[in-house]
């Protein structure tokens, strides 16, 4: 049988999609059971049936309530399964304790979606987090939206099924909320401010529906300009960064998360049932996301109005053109307190405004033109300031004065909305007097504030948002080493598994430099002296002068038991250092049997003494509950927690994500050379926090780990001290804490020989093959690009950075794409000359297939093995069906499809092709 399915452009692979989503059943159903629906005044199933059928969304509506006929005059049912139509969504609003077997016995009806309206889960603690597994035991693949929350409403579909007090105005932003009553108030609030919504919903404890499926919903919702959360926890985080780093992209996603304090996260957990984490790596998460977070439920629909209209700034620098000076200072202090930079007006623009304007003004940037500017000087002067090359955005402010003409200066400057590229911002201070314009200028797309210093706390936000967008798709370099990084899991692991082997959860120093110098950490030369006479024949081995440090398995924090003995320069001070050594470690771990004694003091390591002619840094890593590991990277030594100079980032790096770590800490300024003196190598600071990250993630066995001092100077950089802690014997595999962001998958590298016998790898795409796939598009001919793309695309198209980092940068748990890698024919270099994708659809186990060969590589077999290991791949990840869609005339790619088990079926009246392949595990 033909489908005929409405396609959908997907911009970032440019591709059609054919698939509906799973959560239309919750946001455009044709049939709604209220499941708990009454008569009775004043009760939450009243209300909701209430809302439902005065608010049409295009379907019918189903009372059930086993105890009446009717409710509201519309004939009611006993139970799910006596419904005489196939019901869609299932609005739950019975006691909790009925809830798991409702949701069974909607499965039982085929139900598709259910919103869970009542209270009393796992907020009220262990018995109602029973009836939350009790819930998902049996929901089968039922999506549902709760518990506890005041429903969902969509004003596109029309449908309300909440208990709220009234329908949202239609609009173009989707607003999610963990809180029920926020939502209320935010709702009363949009009518007096007249905002709009295209979603509304409030998500509860997110027992099922997270907030990467809302995300990636309303990301493919065309009529959602921006997304906009309210969030108390973040619960599956992995799933929220996946879907946040994909949709960020096109659509501004901007967030309050209340919980900075201690007082507020416990109160946030206390209102969820969940854990809130530490607000420190949360922001780490958002920064590495592409997610703009704002401090006030204002600034929250400021920045969804402000992205929509008016272009990201492509840097901090704001010019303010004002008539009045305190206004000017005002938003002077709340953007340089906020991290933004005023615009140094260039001399060429400085001449200029010199010529138009009265001797009296500023010469300088605020640009005060003073209280009698008409409309024509503002215009003027805004002509010049908008194209000075020192600028990256305006804010145009003015105050009521006798002078002042504020209708007709809005309509001077509402030209400038869209032709600069630049943002234009304004206040038009005032009353009654100003509306007209302050109209003119919002119709026009150029938002207005009535405070000077809101407006520039809205720019340094919107600039924020582009410098974290600007950070995810920023092509990085590849190490030199790279391949050898990734083959260090296996001697790394050994040297882990013998430690938790013999029972210990605490790596010796010695132990932790050698799990470092696997990864192309530099390490200081140590080892390891069991007596004083080994100790001196350690030392005239090195050289002098020379360190002692205990040698300890159970002691990791050296300095605090006298385990450090600095500069010895003899034989006699090595012998004199170790006693110290034993005596202090003795006294403070005092013997009660052999075993004990010998744990605390096992004899000391021997290093050489290493002039500290550098900066100390501290590289760390430690377990988030929420986020799993976690990267700290700052100002090192002895006073690391009295300086307090770090930052955070979720693993795993690359170089630009490494940049911008080092780059948020103040000791960056002195590495980049001060005061005469030379800067350090950042490019190898660089790289060497990208081998940490990848040991982190590659050892999930690590609990903690940290390199203090990490020496970093113009001639090296070296670990002079490492602690690493791991997981003890009694925690399993699977309990082991994962990272957020899945790491690159190695182990889907492999090699293969074509029929011609050219040797080919094929491994998963990474973020620094953007150069290798410009050239790989440029070799495509337009025919290949057709069949690929099912439509023509030109060449600067295809190899647009914009397009190429998205398909460079992957989320290795939402998409599998592979390339195949072999030396160019012509020019004997590396070349990708083959690459394939499986990308999972929202939702569900399922995924699209698409692939495209470099011609001159079609026929030799290499199609077909490429397909075989998407294929294997999807059932390594559990997908169970693959589609790919075809044009009809793609004869070679319907042989593969139908060689490897799938099934060819035309769709939209035959013009094109849908071929489904059922993933059976082998």
């Amino acid at each position: 049988m033909e489908k005929n399915l409405t396609p959908t452009f997907d911009p970032s692979h440019d591709i059609y999609h054919y698939e509906s989503h799973p959560l239309d059943a919750i946001f455009v159903p044709k049939h709604v059971a209220v499941i708990g629906a009454t008569e009775n005044p004043g009760t939450v199933g009243r209300t909701i049936l209430w809302n439902l059928i005065s608010n049409p969304f295009g379907g019918t509506v189903f009372p059930v309530n086993p105890k009446r006929p009717g409710v509201l005059g519309i004939k009611a049912y006993p139970s799910i399964a006596a419904v005489p139509e196939q019901v869609d969504l299932a609005v739950v609003v019975t006691p909790a304790p009925t809830v798991p077997g409702i949701i069974g016995q909607c499965v039982d009806a085929g139900v598709k979606g259910a919103i869970v309206i009542s209270a009393g889960f796992k907020e009220i603690g262990a018995q109602g987090a029973e009836l939350e597994r009790q819930i998902m035991e049996h929901r089968g693949n039922m999506r549902i939206i709760g518990p506890n929350c005041l429903g969902v409403m969509s004003t596109i579909s029309g449908l309300n099924a909440t208990f709220a007090a009234a329908m949202a105005r239609p609009g173009n932003v989707g607003f999610i909320t963990q809180s029920g009553a926020l939502a209320t108030a935010i709702l009363d609030w949009s009518f007096r401010e007249s905002v709009g919504f295209s979603a509304f919903v409030s998500i509860g404890s997110m027992l099922d529906v997270s907030w990467g499926d809302l995300i990636y919903y309303l990301g493919d919702d065309p009529r959602t300009q921006s997304i906009v959360i309210y969030m108390e926890t973040i619960g599956d985080a992995r799933a929220f960064l996946s879907a946040a780093r994909e949709v960020s992209l096109v659509k501004p996603i901007i967030v309050i998360k209340p919980g900075r304090t201690a007082s507020a996260a416990r109160a946030a957990a206390s209102h969820t049932g969940s854990l809130t984490g530490s607000d420190d790596v949360l922001q780490a998460a958002f920064d590495r996301s592409g997610v703009l977070r704002v401090n006030s439920i204002a600034d929250l629909f400021y920045m969804a109005e402000v992205l929509s209209k008016q272009p990201r700034p492509q840097g901090p620098r704001l010019t303010i053109l004002t008539n009045a000076g305190g206004p000017g200072v005002i938003a002077t202090d709340a953007l340089i307190m906020s991290g933004g930079q005023l615009a140094e007006v260039s001399g060429e623009t400085m001449s200029a405004l010199n010529k138009i304007l009265p001797p009296q003004w500023s010469h300088n940037n605020p640009i005060d033109i003073l209280g009698d500017a008409s409309p024509e000087r503002y215009a003027q002067a805004l002509e010049l300031a908008v194209n000075d090359p020192n600028s990256d955005g305006l804010l145009v402010v003015l105050t009521p004065q006798a002078m002042t003409a504020p209708t007709d200066t809005a309509e001077k400057v509402k030209p400038y909305a869209h032709n600069t590229g630049k943002p234009i911002l304004a206040s038009w201070m005032g009353g009654a007097d100003v509306e007209p314009g302050e109209a003119i200028l919002n119709r026009a797309g150029i938002p207005t504030f009535d405070y000077p210093d809101t407006a520039a706390r809205m720019f340094q936000y919107m600039w924020q948002s582009t410098d974290n967008l600007r950070g995810l798709y920023e092509t990085p370099i590849l190490p030199a080493d790279a391949d050898d990084v990734h083959s260090a899991r296996g001697e790394g692991a050994k040297i882990i598994n013998a430690v938790r082997a013999s029972g210990r959860a605490i790596l010796t120093e010695f132990e932790s430099k050698q799990l470092l110098a696997v990864y192309g950490i530099p390490t200081v030369e140590t080892y390891v002296a069991k007596c004083a006479d080994d100790a001196v024949m350690q030392a005239e081995h090195l050289g002098y002068p020379v360190v002692l440090k205990l040698y300890s398995e159970t002691i990791t924090h050296k300095t605090d038991v006298g385990g450090v003995q600095l500069n010895i320069r003899n034989a006699e001070g090595v012998g004199q250092a170790y006693r110290a050594i034993e005596t202090a470690v003795r006294a403070k771990h005092p013997e009660r049997n052999a075993v004990e004694s010998k744990d605390a003091f096992l004899g000391v390591t021997v290093q050489p003494m290493i002039k500290l002619d550098g900066y100390e840094l501290i590289l760390g890593s430690s377990i988030d509950p929420q986020f799993g590991p976690v990267l700290l990277f700052g100002a090192g030594g002895q006073l690391v927690e009295v300086i307090k100079d770090s930052a955070l980032a979720l693993p795993p790096l690359n170089t630009t994500l490494a940049r911008r770590l080092i780059g948020q800490t103040r000791i960056f300024q002195a590495l980049q050379g001060v005061r005469g003196r030379a800067p350090i190598d950042l490019s190898a600071l660089e790289q060497l926090l990208v081998r940490f990250s990848q040991l982190v993630v590659e050892q999930p066995w690590i609990k903690e780990i940290d390199i203090n001092p990490l020496l970093a100077s113009p001639e090296q950089m070296i670990a002079l001290d490492a602690r690493v802690v791991v997981f003890d014997q009694t925690v399993a595999r699977d309990q082991l804490p994962r990272p957020a962001i899945r790491p690159y998958p190695s182990r889907y590298i492999q090699t293969w020989s074509a029929k011609n016998g050219m040797a080919v790898t094929f491994r998963p795409i990474r973020p620094e093959d953007e150069p290798l796939m410009i050239k790989f598009h440029e070799d495509l001919s337009d025919r290949s690009v057709y069949l690929r793309y099912l439509q023509p695309m030109l060449l600067s198209r295809r190899v647009a950075h914009e397009r190429l980092a998205r398909i460079c940068f992957v989320d290795y748990d939402r998409e599998l794409a592979l390339v195949a890698e072999g030396n160019d024919a012509k020019t004997g270099e590396r070349a990708i000359i083959a690459a394939g994708r499986l990308s999972r659809l929202h939702g569900g186990a399922d995924a699209r297939l698409t692939m495209l060969i470099n011609d001159a590589y079609q026929g030799i077999g290499l199609g077909k093995e490429l397909m075989r290991r998407l294929l294997q791949m999807g059932r390594d990840e559990k997908i169970q069906r693959v589609s790919a869609i075809i044009t009809p005339d793609n004869a070679v790619m319907k042989h593969l499809c139908e060689s490897m088990g799938g099934a060819l079926k035309p769709i939209n009246d035959g013009k094109m092709v849908i071929a489904e392949i059922e993933l059976k595990r082998e």
